[in-house]
């Protein structure tokens, strides 16, 4: 059953990094009519992007975030008992990802790593999957990184998607703890809407399609726009459900930054402050699911904690899947940001 509560895990620290590369879309968007470009800034919410360069990738996003949570955790890399990657833009096929960290944050031979194939609903999941393992006593310390780089599969000719996405990589850490408090997690899938946003070509059921925008990113936003509205509320109230507490009792929600209007939108039909909704995609994008400890990131960089705060993480898109979790942040979690600049090429 997917809708648990847990015990015994702390969130000990989460970071990001992000392109030094700004796209501006009124600005840099040369291709698409001026006025039109305004309306979907307006609409969407994403005035400036964060991408990447022909040689960054989502792993080396990654990599900077998860040597800046060791480093400011002061964690040693045979400290660390599981490492969870989560992306949609590996570097490779294979190996997976988890093998390129396990290699270059030169972590234990005993440590256990692997990818999961996840976009938007990831993190929720990664946090999930952390805390069963916390839970059965497999590991004390595990971590979680989620990156994707979706600048890199858009089609420049197409305005629904061209516009929404930047690039960005997280590294979060979670820890077993003799705290008594409690983790909630919901998740969900409907597999029937997995052609709602898809690349059809490039995988091995059509690895060199016909028409090459089968390479490129597909998404029907009018199915992703009526799943989402109906979906992520029902999750929230079955949260607030399971761990039988109000909107008004939770001090934040970190909602994937999928669309401005959206959001909106589902945190008035929630009942929820605006206040308590922080928004990112402006200033950075859709990176996919890590959007969400993103907005982690640059919550913790404006408000310093003085107390423990009740947060909720809500993941929802490809797949179809959705999922939210629960959990606490401490005062005391520790959080960096930081832009990568241009990388030497190998």
């Amino acid at each position: 059953m997917t809708a648990t509560i847990f015990r015994g895990a702390r969130l000990a620290g989460i970071t990001s990094a992000v392109p030094a590369t700004e796209f501006d879309n009124v600005r840099d968007t040369l291709q698409f009519d001026a006025t039109e470009v305004k309306k979907v800034v307006s609409l969407a919410g994403v005035k400036t992007r964060r991408v990447t360069t022909s040689n960054m990738f989502c792993s080396d996003l990654c990599l900077a975030a998860a040597k800046d949570l060791l480093e400011g955790l002061d964690w040693s890399a045979d400290s660390i008992d599981v490492l969870i990657f989560i992306t949609q833009t590996p570097d490779y096929f294979l190996p997976g990802s988890a093998s390129l960290m396990h290699r270059d944050l030169a972590l234990s031979h005993h440590c256990a790593v692997f990818d999961v194939g996840l976009g938007c609903s990831g993190y929720p999941y990664g946090i999930w999957l952390a805390n069963m393992m916390i839970q059965t006593g497999a590991a004390k310390r595990i971590l979680v990184l989620h990156g994707d780089t979706p600048s890199l599969f858009t089609d420049k000719e197409d305005r629904a998607t061209y516009l929404l996405f930047g690039d960005g990589g997280t590294a979060t850490a979670i820890e077993t703890s003799t705290k008594e408090s409690e983790w909630g997690f919901c998740l969900h899938s409907d597999g029937g809407g997995c052609k709602d946003l898809i690349i059809p070509g490039g995988g091995f059921r059509n690895p060199k399609p016909a028409n090459e925008r089968d390479s490129k990113l597909k998404m029907n936003g009018p199915n992703l726009f009526n799943f989402t509205v109906a979906r992520v509320p029902e999750v929230i109230d079955e949260m607030l459900a399971l761990m039988k507490c109000t909107v008004d009792d939770l001090d934040v929600f970190f909602f994937h930054q999928s669309n401005q209007f959206i959001m909106k939108h589902i945190a008035k039909k929630c009942g929820l402050d605006l206040a308590k909704v922080p928004l990112t995609l402006d200033r950075f994008g859709n990176i996919g699911g890590a959007s969400v400890p993103l907005t982690v990131t640059q919550y913790l960089a404006e408000n310093k904690l003085d107390r423990s705060v009740k947060v909720m993480l809500l993941g929802y898109g490809v797949g179809l899947s959705w999922g939210a979790a629960q959990i606490e942040l401490d005062k005391n979690v520790f959080s960096f940001h930081r832009e990568l600049g241009d990388l030497p090429r190998l």
